[in-house]
């Protein structure tokens, strides 16, 4: 029992599973919302323009049709004639166009974004087996869109017929108009009828759509053995988990970075290290550690500090203690308060010398730093 239940597909799909399916291109879809989104707005086009439209061609067929037999002897001139009106014709018809192939492209912006997946094109001849074929279409999946087919047609035949049903009359005074006024009437009415009968398919989509998600969704559904696999391959392998670390170190040192600006004092060794301190009065209970870094990050720690205007400190057996006995965002040991104020109070001198003027601060030298927290004394 407990070997049926690993097989059975009841688990949720994965991320990756998710991200596998969408680049062999197997992505929610739903054809009714294409269908309609391109519909409406082809309706809409041609109700709105479909007066301007039908002016010009009609023009242009009044004019293809007239017989000139000055330019019907030139091969050239008729050359010419034709090709004008192909352009005109064109121009005319390039606003409808235009809306029915931005519609076409934004459908399927609406449930799955675009993408473009060289998967799904590639040639499947497992699909030209006729026995394939025949239990496709025998599926439920198959039976499914034979229903929503009848559905659309019923639907779609019963709305159009009460549409021109109760614009009979209108229809049949189109007779009774001349040409220019009938064009743009008729133009209307189609635009009109076609409009209202795709508007009737906002019904199926309603259904559809939702059907087309969940199924998606359950095709893509994993079994417990299935999860613990994955899970297995994505710890075991070490390109991944190096790439996560790598990722997750720069991540923290790009956070990092973006305090410096924001810190008191920068305290340096002065090239080997570089720790940035931080103190908020009434906020914080000691100074706190923003940054810290050795080589080359500390050379990037003074770069921004000195783009930031924040004060440098050189000193070397603080900056030790405070890279070897703090991380980011602690506190700094008790033991090295009395060090660090000397420094902060130097620094508020600096700032207030800055503002103000008068007489310039000395910068502290001899900091308390108990011998046990400098990783040089210490060994020596």
């Amino acid at each position: 029992m407990a070997e049926e239940s690993d097989q059975e597909k009841t688990e949720a799909p994965s991320q990756q599973r998710l991200d596998k399916a969408r680049e062999e291109g197997q992505v929610p879809q739903s054809r009714e919302l294409a269908t309609f989104v391109v519909l409406m707005a082809g309706g809409s086009a041609m109700w709105m323009m479909a007066s301007g439209m039908g002016q010009t061609l009609s023009g242009i067929v009044r004019g293809g049709l007239q017989f000139e037999p000055a330019i019907a002897r030139d091969s050239a001139q008729v050359m010419n004639q034709f090709s004008s009106q192909v352009v005109e014709a064109a121009l005319a018809l390039a606003p409808f166009l235009a809306v029915v192939v931005i519609a076409t492209l934004a459908a399927p912006f609406m449930t799955h974004g675009w993408l473009f997946s060289a998967k799904a094109l590639a040639p499947k001849f497992n699909r030209l087996n006729p026995i394939s074929g025949i239990k496709r279409i025998l599926s439920s999946q198959g039976l499914i869109e034979l229903v929503k087919s009848l559905a659309k047609v019923g639907l779609l035949g019963v709305v159009a017929t009460w549409l021109i049903w109760s614009n009979i009359d209108a229809i049949f005074s189109l007779s009774l108009e001349t040409p220019s006024t009938a064009i743009r009437h008729m133009g209307d009415l189609i635009g009109k009828v076609f409009l209202l009968a795709s508007g009737a398919m906002i019904l199926i989509v309603a259904l559809d759509l939702p059907y087309q998600l969940w199924h998606h969704y359950h095709k893509l559904k994993m079994t417990k053995e299935e999860l613990r696999q994955e899970a297995k391959e994505s710890e075991g392998d070490p390109h991944l988990k190096a790439r996560i670390r790598a990722q997750q170190r720069e991540v923290a040192r790009r956070r990092m970075m973006s305090e410096v600006p924001t810190a008191d004092v920068v305290v340096t060794n002065p090239t080997h290290y570089a720790v940035a301190l931080k103190y908020t009065e009434g906020k914080m209970g000691a100074p706190r550690v923003v940054a810290k870094g050795a080589d080359a990050v500390a050379a990037k720690i003074r770069e921004l500090a000195a783009e930031n205007r924040v004060p440098l400190l050189e000193a070397p057996p603080l900056a030790r203690a405070l890279f070897r006995h703090t991380e980011l965002g602690d506190e700094i040991p008790a033991t090295l308060y009395t060090a660090v104020a000397e420094v902060l109070a130097y620094v508020f001198q600096l700032r207030h010398y800055q503002q103000v003027g008068g007489v310039y601060p000395n910068a502290p030298t001899a900091l308390p730093v108990p011998p046990e927290l400098d990783p040089l004394q210490a060994t020596s």
